[in-house]
């Protein structure tokens, strides 16, 4: 009678490796939370406003009931001249000062209402393989955010290898939403557009960046005098 074989290594790793979960929705506010600029800076500086004006207003106003001179203006002052401000100034001058404050409290509303965003990227592609721990029991509380600079450096290495150029030869800017790389071709020796594009394309497709960004070639004209 045979013995039963025994599967190899590899196969019965394959043959057990349960499916990887999706992040839990704890992972996913860290994740939001790191690739979301915070509006502290706005809060600060307009608590900070608020404060100094409203502390002021105090101070006049209990001045004033006291019977003493006020810092700089008297409170009853302040309101007719407000009240009077139409009429007093000129139409250019009431018109700038209009726009100065709409501008200014246009921008507190914007960072209000808009989500702030980190120069930074999710990789879910990395983040899938990196679900399984040691034990072999996949894991939702793992997450992988990178800056857009590190980003920017290994699809700059993908291009140059693409390309066949020097590492000088290309730079590759990231943003949110695009992903512009700038090739010098060596002077003499042209360069496979589209050879490029696909090979970017790819490793920006296996990371599974979130936001996904497009991708654009810029070739110069002038090439490099080869080393």
């Amino acid at each position: 009678m045979s013995q039963p074989t025994e599967p190899a290594r590899g196969e019965t790793r394959n043959a057990v490796q349960p499916e990887t979960p999706p992040p839990s929705p704890f992972l996913r506010r860290v994740l939001r939370r790191e690739s979301t600029s915070p509006r502290s800076v706005a809060v600060v500086v307009l608590a900070i406003v608020v404060t100094v004006l409203c502390g002021y207003a105090l101070l006049e106003a209990l001045v004033h009931l006291v019977g003493q001179p006020s810092w700089l203006i008297e409170p009853q002052y302040a309101v007719e001249g407000l009240a009077k401000l139409p009429d007093s100034l000129s139409p250019i001058l009431l018109g700038a000062l209009g726009a100065v404050i709409f501008m200014v409290g246009l921008f507190f509303f914007l960072g209000a209402v808009l989500p702030g965003r980190r120069p930074r990227h999710v990789l879910n592609g990395w983040t899938a393989s990196m679900r399984a721990t040691e034990s072999g029991i996949p894991t939702d509380r793992i997450g992988v955010v990178v800056d857009d600079g590190v980003l920017a450096a290994s699809l700059a290495r993908r291009a140059r290898t693409a390309a066949n150029v020097q590492r000088e030869q290309v730079m590759v800017v990231v943003s949110r939403k695009l992903v512009v790389v700038n090739v010098r071709p060596t002077s003499g020796v042209p360069v496979d557009r589209e050879l490029i594009s696909g090979a970017v394309e790819e490793e920006v497709r296996r990371m599974q960046l979130e936001p996904e960004p497009a991708v654009r070639i810029v070739v110069a004209e002038s090439g490099v005098v080869g080393a």
